[in-house]
Parts: C-alpha cells; sequence; structure tokens
C-alpha cells in the first residue's frame, strides 16, 4: 500500500478544480488501488468478453475524471463512495450488456463446469442484496466502519485516522460493533424474505 498523503482528500479536489495536476496525481494513488481491490472479482467470468475487471476500474475513473470538477465532497469517504458507486453501475451495465449478446461457446461435456451453480449463484446474489440492503440503513459511522475496514482494506491505524478514533484499538473496537449491528439487520432481512 501506498503511503497515505496526509492531505485530505477535500483539499486535494479543491487544488484539483484549480488545475493542480499534481493533486489529480495524488488522488488517483489513494483511491485506485483501494477500487481495484474492491473490484476484485466482482465481474462474473460469464461476462468478461475480453474485458476484466480492473480494465473497468480504469475506463469509470476515466469518465468520472469528466465529473470531477463539479464534485462536492461533503464528508470524509465521499470521494471513494462516489467512485465505487460509479464502478458497480459500470460493473452492473456490462452483466446487462453481455446477458444480451449470446455467447456462442459450444458445450462440452468433457469439461468440468467452472462457474459456480445457478444455487450458489442465487445465495451469493441474496447475500449481496441483504449485505447491501443492511448497510444501507446503518449509521453513517457504522457504515464508514465497514466500508473502510472491510471493502478498502484499511488497516486499524488507517481505520483510526479516518474515523477520528484515538488509536486503532478504539476503530477495532468500532468496527467490531458495527459488523455486529450488520449482522443483525441482515438476519432481520433474512427473517422478513421467509
Amino acid at each position: 500500500m501506498p503511503p497515505i498523503d496526509p492531505e485530505p482528500t477535500e483539499r486535494l479536489l479543491e487544488r484539483f478544480k484549480r488545475g493542480d495536476s499534481n493533486a489529480l496525481e495524488i488522488l488517483l494513488a489513494r483511491h485506485l488501488p483501494r477500487l481495484r481491490q474492491w473490484a476484485a472479482g466482482r465481474l462474473p467470468r460469464t461476462a468478461r468478453d475480453g474485458i476484466d475487471t480492473q480494465d473497468l476500474v480504469q475506463e469509470t475513473v476515466v469518465r468520472t475524471l469528466k465529473v470531477l470538477r463539479t464534485f462536492e465532497c461533503r464528508r470524509a469517504g465521499a470521494l471513494q463512495a462516489y467512485l465505487r458507486q460509479a464502478l458497480m453501475n459500470s460493473i452492473r451495465d456490462h452483466i446487462r450488456t453481455t446477458r444480451r449478446r449470446p455467447i456462442g461457446e459450444p458445450l462440452i461435456d468433457t469439461e468440468p463446469a467452472l462457474d459456480e451453480s445457478p444455487l450458489e449463484l442465487a445465495i451469493g446474489r441474496e447475500n449481496l442484496e441483504r449485505f447491501d440492503a443492511a448497510l444501507g440503513v446503518l449509521e453513517a459511522a457504522d457504515r464508514e466502519a465497514i466500508i473502510g475496514r472491510i471493502e478498502l482494506g484499511y488497516d486499524y491505524d488507517e481505520l483510526a485516522t479516518a474515523l477520528d478514533k484515538p488509536s486503532p484499538g478504539a476503530a477495532r473496537i468500532a468496527v467490531r460493533r458495527a459488523l455486529l449491528t450488520l449482522a443483525t439487520k441482515m438476519s432481520d432481512l433474512a427473517e422478513v424474505k421467509r
């Protein structure tokens, strides 16, 4: 992981809006690795027609740069959340596009299936939907703790800084509590669905 530049994202965005290309380089160095990590494996193999998830990350960031000059950063983590949402939209769009086109590969009985079964896909999709729904109803501090630790891969030192906690131990406790709350919300959603 590259060293963290101490300058807040909000200030870097302002510098970029004033034409500072160095600020853009710092922003990209800060956000691209975490976006790549978050996106890894999110594009199903059946949707990879000459493109992989990392290509979609690059394309999404390039498209996002066009609107970055008007982006309003209202809270810590807003830019990363915006980029992540833009990337998720790109992944969903690409999956929809590939589903409309026939693949045209012949079936071969002698080769084992490498993709997940429909049941595995349904269970995974259902859990992901429940995760997203439960994450959406959490308090902002809990949501930021989970996204920072689980999806962005912050260590507890980084997380303490991002969450304005006094120590890595306090950040670890905040993540633990947030995950327990998330698990409860996901369980509640599973019960409602039955």
